[in-house]
């Protein structure tokens, strides 16, 4: 288990009451930042696993605990935000969370003392003085914080510790949705010529166009070393749902794989270097990975990649990999 403080001035009403958290992916952009700057406190999202414990901090109180039911995915922002959050960007990053709301509501400031040695020196979620901090979302707890926070809150936290560690996770229930929804737009785009819009709906689920000119550069499964096309998926390295119409049917923009390596690739559990080193996420079970064919017991190198793999690879590990890119 892993210790999380989340600052929810803004969505505190709509997260809890919601069941989840959510963050833009960057800081807003700016004439002089036109894609954003990467924030470490939105990056923590990528680390989340479930099981972990979550203070929710909000108006110098620590007002709810939460678990962590699911890792991270890849949403559009919530329309419940409303005004909230005006110059976020539209797509972030998602987690689902069951949140109790605690009858004792702590105030840090009060505890400053005993709590200040605790804080860690990057990355606090509170000033020395005891203040919470504006520029934060989502921070590391440490353990030694983390139980004297549990301590000042008192019992009503132990039936939450307990039921975290013995969570059953939960699958991103939206992600489809969103596709689903995108994919209904292109159907009723009259711009788009009918013969393309089929293969680009086509490729959303890895078949048609897209898959024919995948298999002009891959042949079989990187990781299984399965060549039979009729268990392949041609899998977007920069996902369909982020990708415009050309590159949805771009060949570089994808890899052959069995439908299990396909999920954990889609869904950020693996990914690549450009070198052909696969990449497990930190927050993969790890038994389950085993169990879908892929060692983790040691370094696997795929082979190496095209130019133009490689740069929609980038995209997947800036955008997709769940792992720390934290500085």
């Amino acid at each position: 288990m892993r210790y999380w403080w989340v600052n929810q001035n803004q969505t505190y009403r709509h997260e809890v009451q919601g069941g989840y958290l959510w963050s833009p992916k960057r800081n807003a952009k700016s004439p002089r930042n036109p894609n954003g700057t990467r924030n470490p406190f939105y990056e923590s999202m990528r680390e989340v696993a479930p099981g972990d414990l979550i203070f929710s901090f909000m108006d110098t109180r620590i007002l709810a605990v939460g678990i962590a039911q699911s890792n991270c995915w890849e949403s559009p922002k919530p329309l419940e935000f409303g005004t909230a959050g005006q110059n976020w960007e539209n797509i972030g990053w998602k987690v689902k969370v069951s949140f109790t709301r605690l009858a004792h509501k702590v105030r840090p400031k009060d505890h400053i003392g005993i709590l200040r040695p605790l804080l860690p020196p990057k990355y606090s979620p509170l000033q020395p003085n005891g203040n919470g901090l504006q520029s934060v979302y989502l921070t590391e707890v440490p353990a030694a914080l983390a139980e004297v926070l549990v301590g000042l809150i008192g019992p009503e936290v132990a039936p939450i510790a307990a039921a975290a560690s013995a969570v059953k996770p939960v699958a991103a229930d939206d992600l489809d949705f969103w596709e689903r929804r995108l994919e209904q737009q292109l159907a009723d785009d009259s711009t788009v010529p009918d013969t393309e819009r089929q293969a680009i709906i086509r490729a959303r689920i890895g078949q048609g166009l897209f898959k024919e000119r995948v298999a002009k550069i891959e042949t079989r499964c990187r990781i299984t070393g399965v060549e039979n096309p009729a268990h392949l998926i041609a899998s977007h390295c920069k996902p369909w749902r982020d990708a415009t119409n050309e590159e949805r049917l771009n060949g570089e923009n994808g890899l052959l794989l069995t439908p299990s390596v396909d999920h954990l690739f889609g869904r950020g559990f693996i990914g690549f270097e450009d070198n052909g080193k696969l990449i497990v996420s930190p927050v993969a079970h790890r038994p389950s990975i085993q169990r879908m064919g892929i060692d983790t017991t040691k370094v696997v190198n795929v082979g190496g990649f095209t130019s133009g793999q490689r740069q929609f690879l980038d995209f997947h590990r800036n955008a997709v990999l769940l792992r720390s890119v934290r500085a």
